[in-house]
């Protein structure tokens, strides 16, 4: 209290003597004044200092007020210019850290996914320009203060004030009608009711046959009544629980909710102004045409993100197709508001029975949608992967969408891919569902744990791209040119397939022609490509990778930085790189944020030591990321293998002559690698030839030098001649004619590149060794069945008791997506077969394969894919 008196006194003591030394403080400011004048009386005042609207002339001697005029606007320049700068730096997204500037720009060559100029090239006039595609990335959480919301001298600026509330409040509305009623009343929906109806009544006349084989006494028109009303109740119910409430006002909410959250864990959202300018123009230039959007799956984030990017840039928020199992409470009357619909993973639940009524409620509440204008987002993998990479894609849901144009429900679709990466997973990790163990369902409880845990983490930047949109019109008019067709109707404008609705079949709308099949197959394929190829490389992903393929046993942090630059260099221009900056500092960045459980840093004589945690199940979870990588490298490591398993058997057969091997020789042993591998990756898209990738694969692993071509110098004759042979050769219908690599083409292994070829072996090796454990338990098989999870928990104990005892160096080879896919491949080769008993899943082996001689042969095969 004595403090605050003296205080007190103190203030009062200044008030006074100002007032009384008023008149003497004037003075001494004339005084001041005058002698500046004295001193600057040939300075002229800037033309921009005005005094009452008109300049300052020169000849006038400045006053105080000019002079604190000309004080206040040198202090507001330099305030604008630190504001500039702050905005600059706030910019740069992939600025490792906030006290150093990066260094390094992006690269002037982006690949944002450009529409195959193959398949669609009438699309060309929506795409992406060349010099767009180079500018910056921009942060969505960031927003200063939008435009419409500028002050004036009489307005208050409560937009400056509350800019995220002001950019919900501007968000454009959009009509998001209801479709359920016209589900409901659909002809389609009524026949597959009539339909369950009497397949019902059909059952019960079997089962009281099978009972009682005297006289059976049986209503049926009464019991087909009962039926028709029991299965109308479940297709209300079916609509009921599956349809969108997309709603503006819970949009504008949780774009708001967003705002706020989202920086709790992200550091940033990052997308390309230049992508959704874009769509804009592709939905202006085809209005009537709905947006599909096509994301690779990784986070349960995913769909509200996409959602939230396009509402805030006025593009029209799509229904999303979500898993039932997220239809939970609160979560999920959430997830219906911002348009998500619910489907089950399983359309059956009986094998073998199709659920016509289902089918037909989701099909038609689709179209529907589609009718009305409404935008659609589905994953195209089906669910989230589970190991890093793309899945195989699942067609159910796309057949559904040209469907609706082949039977002229809209006349054009803009199919667009959308490529989503994190620099750290949002939602966790899936290393126990790959070590066998079952996934825990969605619950109330959960998704509060799961929600709390996340806003309490880090996650680094998450990226979006929208790659270039194909119009499916012009995908269908592509194939049929491009496919052989009998019947193709020379009339029609797009060439349509004929097609033959049917309320009995998701996949496909119970397609009668395969030509159809084909399409939706090729579509799905190319589009899952695209967003591979598209996908920008986050720092987690380049120093996983770096880590798992060329330093396991650990590197200095120059050493590490070093391979980063080589990388960044090699994918310059191919692949978008998600960050910049110096690659010592983004070692620790990324090494900081996937933490010590997948990555060790320690200090070994003065310099920072980094060494990937190799063990199980850690070493599952780093993969993860480094998996992005693997399919742009997954053809050069095919191609080094197959020649390693070549040099080896050459080896063995001439051990005293050096290796070499025939173009085409090697081809062969590629293609039988991919067939091996042909569930695991995407290799080539529907329109590409294999055979022409492994040719510029071929190239640019010479150029590297890691392989050598000898050139063989031909005489005019025998030039001549091998070009009228290929002309002999070569398809005269084929446009896309290739290159025929022929005997005398002979590919050596150079000396000096040996380091380099462990290097992209190791890319594949670990899927190498899953399918020799999964062909080494093919003996548990051996003249009896098996559950198939029994089968694969089998697999499971036989990697992960290799990799204990050092037979295995690859811990991340314990995959039970890795093991169904190499399931898949024997099922292709007739080495095991599968059935349904009672809805399990029982496996056995062929009849050709049920012996020890045809295992053996199978697990030959497979070791060739195995290069150490």
């Amino acid at each position: 209290m004595v403090g605050f008196g003296v205080i007190e006194v103190f203030l009062f003591f200044c008030v006074v003597c100002y007032f009384f030394n008023k008149n003497r403080t004037d003075d001494m400011v004339d005084v001041i004044s005058a002698r500046v004048q004295d001193a600057f009386g040939t300075w002229r005042l800037p033309t921009n200092v005005q005094n009452g609207g008109e300049n300052t002339r020169p000849e006038e001697r400045i006053s105080t007020n000019q002079l604190r005029r000309v004080g206040d606007e040198h202090r507001r320049r330099k305030a604008y210019i630190k504001d500039l700068e702050k905005k600059a730096i706030e910019k740069n997204l992939y600025e490792i850290k906030e006290a150093t500037a990066p260094t390094v720009s992006l690269p002037e060559q982006q690949n944002h996914g450009l529409a195959c100029r193959h398949c669609a090239p009438s699309t060309s006039e929506v795409q992406l320009d060349p010099v767009e595609r180079r500018r910056d990335v921009k942060n969505i959480l960031t927003i200063t203060q939008h435009a419409g919301w500028r002050p004036d001298s009489t307005i208050f600026d409560w937009g400056g004030w509350f800019p995220f509330l002001a950019q919900c409040i501007r968000l454009k509305k959009s009509p998001y009608p209801q479709v359920s009623g016209t589900v409901l009343g659909s002809e389609r929906l009524r026949n597959a009711i009539e339909q369950a109806a009497q397949e019902a009544v059909t059952e019960k006349r079997q089962t009281l046959q099978k009972d009682d084989d005297d006289e059976v006494t049986f209503d049926e028109n009464s019991y087909y009544v009962e039926m028709l009303r029991k299965h109308e109740k479940r297709a209300k119910r079916l609509i009921w629980d599956m349809r969108s409430k997309l709603s503006d006002v819970m949009l504008r909410i949780t774009s708001w909710v967003l705002y706020k959250l989202l920086p709790c864990f992200l550091s940033g959202v990052v997308a390309h102004p230049a992508q959704v300018e874009m769509l804009k123009a592709a939905a202006a230039k085809s209005p009537k045409a709905p947006l599909i959007f096509l994301p690779l799956h990784r986070s349960h984030l995913d769909y509200i993100l996409v959602s939230f990017i396009l509402l805030n840039n006025d593009i029209r928020s799509p229904i999303v197709a979500a898993g039932e199992n997220l239809r939970i409470p609160f979560f999920g009357s959430l997830l219906r508001g911002l348009g998500a619909f619910f489907i089950k993973r399983k359309i059956d639940p009986v094998v073998g029975k199709k659920d016509v009524v289902y089918r037909a409620v989701l099909h038609t509440y689709m179209q529907e949608a589609l009718k009305v204008g409404h935008n659609v987002e589905f994953f195209i993998e089906g669910g989230r992967t589970r190991t890093g990479k793309p899945c195989m894609p699942k067609n159910g849901v796309l057949s559904v969408i040209v469907d609706a144009f082949m039977d002229e429900t809209i006349p054009d679709a803009l199919l667009v891919p959308v490529s989503v990466n994190y620099e750290r997973l949002v939602d966790g990790n899936f290393v126990y569902e790959q070590l066998g163990q079952r996934k825990k369902p969605e619950s109330f409880r959960s998704a509060i744990s799961a929600i709390w845990h996340i806003l309490h983490s880090r996650y680094g930047l998450m990226r979006i791209d929208f790659n270039e949109p194909f119009s499916l019109r012009e995908l269908v008019k592509s194939f049929n040119r491009l496919s052989p067709d009998p019947f193709r109707s020379s009339d029609s404008l797009t060439r349509r397939l004929q097609h033959n609705p049917s309320s009995s079949s998701l996949y496909g709308t119970d397609i009668v022609r395969e030509e159809q099949r084909s399409l939706v197959d090729n579509i799905s394929r190319h589009v899952v490509y695209d967003c591979a190829s598209a996908t920008a490389v986050m720092t987690t992903n380049a120093v996983a990778f770096l880590l798992l393929t060329r330093f396991r046993d650990g590197a200095t942090l120059s050493v590490l930085a070093e391979a980063l630059d080589d990388l960044r260099g090699r994918l310059n221009g191919v692949k978008d790189i998600g960050f910049t900056g110096d690659s010592k500092d983004i070692c620790q960045y990324a090494a900081d944020l996937l933490g010590p459980n997948m990555i060790t840093v320690e200090k070994r004589s003065s310099q920072l030591f980094f060494k990937p945690v190799t063990m199980i199940p850690n070493v599952i979870e780093l993969s993860y990321y480094s998996n992005s990588l693997v399919p742009h490298f997954a053809l050069e490591s095919i191609m080094i293998t197959a020649l390693n398993a070549l040099a080896k058997e050459f080896e063995r057969r001439y051990p005293s002559r050096e290796f070499s091997v025939g173009k085409d020789d090697l081809f062969k042993a590629c293609l039988d690698h991919c067939d091996i591998l042909r569930f695991e990756f995407i290799l080539n898209k529907p329109c590409q030839q294999i055979d022409k990738l492994l040719n510029e694969t071929l190239d640019r692993l010479r150029d590297r030098d890691l392989i050598q071509i000898p050139q063989v110098m031909y005489t005019e004759e025998q030039k001549w001649s091998r070009r009228f042979a290929m002309e002999l050769e070569s398809d005269d219908s084929d446009d896309d004619r290739h290159y025929q690599p022929t005997n005398d083409e002979m590919v050596h292994l150079t000396s000096n590149g040996h380091c380099e070829r462990l290097v992209l072996m190791s890319v594949l090796a670990p899927y190498g060794h899953t399918y020799l454990a999964v062909a080494v338990c093919l003996r548990s098989l051996l003249g009896t069945s098996m559950v198939e999870s029994e089968f694969i928990k089998n697999c499971v104990s036989e990697i992960t008791s290799k990799v204990e005892n050092l037979e295995c160096k690859f811990g991340e080879s314990v995959s039970t997506d890795s093991i169904r896919n190499c399931i898949k491949v024997f099922e292709k080769w007739s080495v095991i077969e599968i059935s349904s008993c009672t809805g399990v899943r029982m496996i056995s082996l062929g009849p050709m394969f049920d012996n020890n001689s045809g295992i053996d042969n199978t697990i030959q095969r497979i070791q060739k894919v195995v290069p150490f």
